[in-house]
């Protein structure tokens, strides 16, 4: 468990205020021409020590994504882009940095900018995040006042933090997309090669971090990446912010050391489940788009990228959504596919007739306006989806469905005996109706 004088994030709850003056009592903007003057080498080595892993949803390893970057200019200008487009189901973290705690997120795209040999930052802000943007964009204005960012500050770096606000698009949260979007295009996924640390925005060399992601960087080059590497579990370091909703009695938003238990993350910080831990039935660990895991699997697992991997799921961005014995799971997975089917950009055929697809049956199977042969043809489907497009949209959709059909396929079978049942009038179609 988290000692409250291991959080980075001390003001997530707003009860102070997010303003310059507040952050500077808060410890934010301490030091950092002392750390930027250890210079480019030095922080992508102490982020490579600390084991940050991209709290974005893929987890992979900050320091080494840094590195990335070309080390010689060829007269391109490079740039860092923040994914502030937290458009996950489930997932209300970045919101709470945007609102209360700007000024970890601006200094530490400030750092992350001078291990890249980039000079500017843009951030893409979801387009439901007015109130968001409001607040990071008064505190852009109060940094750019105190002259601690722009072409001449008394960092003695020049660097320009620039505020992009979306239209409101699920696939703007892919990277390539993102970068697309930022240029005024269509948002719809690059194919890669070529990868943005080589050419990304507007052509030039590019690296897309998460808020969470950036912000936490200054205070683990403050603090030392021991520090921030002797929280949590090998492989799984650090401290993470948790979104928990559902049905559990007080939801929250958390910062809790990496590889805690679900029942300790439950029990301590949101008053245990609703109706009480014999009343869980099923965990969707990180996101709308992880597959769940069911309660007797989950109950005690460490809340870690390894863990839940070998639970054939996932953290992602750790937005834990609980669901009790009264749920029902197949019209949830129901709703999850109708919601991806919608935000598909139809770029892929796999993803853009798939998502349809598989929407319009687990629409039926919600009702039991099905037959049991299609379960199968189902999960089939899923199968061909995933892996097959040129972003993880196509996951996405397939995932949730796979965690219905393996944990409980006998809820579907359920549904579609008592329709059968019932004497119906309209016959029951297959499955490409």
């Amino acid at each position: 468990m988290l000692n409250d004088q291991d959080r980075i994030f001390t003001n997530l709850y707003g009860r102070q205020d997010p303003g310059l003056k507040a952050a500077l009592m808060r410890g934010n903007w301490d030091g950092t021409k002392k750390l930027i003057e250890m210079g480019r080498d030095w922080i992508i080595d102490e982020m490579k020590a600390s084991g940050l892993r991209g709290r974005g949803g893929a987890g992979f390893p900050t320091g080494m994504k840094w590195s990335f970057m070309p080390k010689v200019n060829d007269g391109r200008p490079h740039y860092l882009v923040i994914n502030g487009d937290e458009s996950e189901p489930g997932t209300c973290k970045d919101r709470e940095i945007l609102r209360h705690d700007p000024h970890l997120l601006i200094e530490g795209a400030m750092l992350a900018c001078v291990a890249m040999g980039a000079h500017a930052a843009y951030i893409y802000i979801r387009g439901e995040f007015i109130a968001e943007r409001i607040a990071l964009q008064k505190a852009v204005d109060e940094a750019y006042e105190a002259k601690l960012i722009g072409k001449d500050n008394k960092h003695g770096y020049p660097f320009d933090f620039y505020v992009h606000h979306g239209a409101g698009a699920y696939i703007c949260g892919e990277e390539t997309a993102l970068l697309e979007s930022l240029e005024g295009k269509k948002g719809q996924p690059r194919l890669k090669p070529p990868f943005p640390a080589n050419m990304g925005l507007y052509g030039c060399p590019t690296t897309v971090n998460n808020v969470e992601s950036i912000a936490v960087a200054g205070t683990i080059l403050r603090r030392g990446a021991g520090w921030f590497n002797g929280i949590g579990r090998p492989n799984n370091v650090g401290t993470k912010l948790f979104c928990v909703s559902g049905h559990v009695n007080t939801p929250c938003n958390v910062e809790e050391a990496m590889g805690l238990t679900f029942r300790e993350l439950i029990d301590k910080h949101c008053g245990g489940i609703r109706g009480g831990w014999d009343n869980l039935k099923a965990v969707i660990p990180g996101g709308s788009s992880v597959p769940m895991v069911p309660a007797e699997q989950i109950i005690d697992a460490p809340m870690d990228f390894d863990t839940l991997r070998a639970l054939r799921s996932g953290l992602g961005t750790a937005a834990v959504i609980v669901l009790d014995k009264q749920t029902d799971l197949v019209s949830a997975i129901a709703r999850l596919a109708h919601f991806y089917k919608h935000e598909s950009c139809g770029q892929c055929t796999p993803c853009r007739e798939g998502t349809g697809w598989m929407a319009r049956v687990m629409a039926r199977m919600a009702e039991g306006r099905a037959q049991k042969k299609e379960i199968d043809m189902l999960l089939d489907v899923s199968t061909r989806i995933e892996g097959h497009t040129i972003c993880a949209l196509g996951d996405a959709a397939a995932w949730p469905i796979q965690g219905l059909i393996r944990h409980f396929r006998h809820e579907i079978e359920a549904k579609i005996d008592q329709y059968a049942a019932n004497p119906h009038s309209d016959p029951v179609p297959v499955a490409a109706e």
